[in-house]
């Protein structure tokens, strides 16, 4: 019988010796599974038809009817692993807390299940009549907001 376990383990194999990771595996009630990797430097479609092929081979018979879709994470999709977060220090991103509030700024520095990013505020200084905009780190466990995704930047 084919589940997450038994895919998890092949894409595992196949990711050893990558600079791959595994970000997700989806079962869909469709009988497609997703499976979605990610790379510091982006997603081949020959990798990604490589690790199919992989599959495909490895589970043989036992994908019957299943569909199977292999991809990348997607631009602009919501971080899943710990690893994206990493590979995006530097750039801008966006989170989402739990009460809704959306801050966007730069991720600075990741540490277990612990981010940082440095957010633009507005704050009196000494000796200045209005309010300054100042850099602030804000630090946060990724358990503790919604979402956090890069936001792309068209310049």
């Amino acid at each position: 019988m084919i589940n997450k376990e038994v895919v998890t383990t092949f894409v595992e194999e196949w990711l050893q010796g990558n600079d791959y990771f595994l970000v997700d595996i989806i079962f869909g009630a469709d009988d497609r599974i997703v499976i979605e990797i990610d790379h510091a430097d982006g997603v081949w479609i020959e990798d990604c038809a490589e690790l199919s092929r992989f599959l495909q081979e490895k589970l043989g018979d036992e994908l019957g009817d299943y569909e199977l879709e292999v991809g990348s994470a997607g631009l602009g999709q919501p971080f899943k692993v710990a690893q994206q977060y990493k590979n995006h220090i530097g750039d801008e991103v966006e989170v989402l807390k739990q009460d809704g509030q959306k801050l966007k700024g730069i991720l600075k520095s990741v540490d277990g299940q612990q981010f940082t990013i440095t957010v633009q505020e507005k704050q009196t200084v000494e000796g200045k009549k209005r309010p300054v905009m100042v850099d602030v780190d804000k630090t946060y466990s990724m358990d503790e907001v919604k979402s956090v995704k890069y936001l792309l930047a068209f310049k």
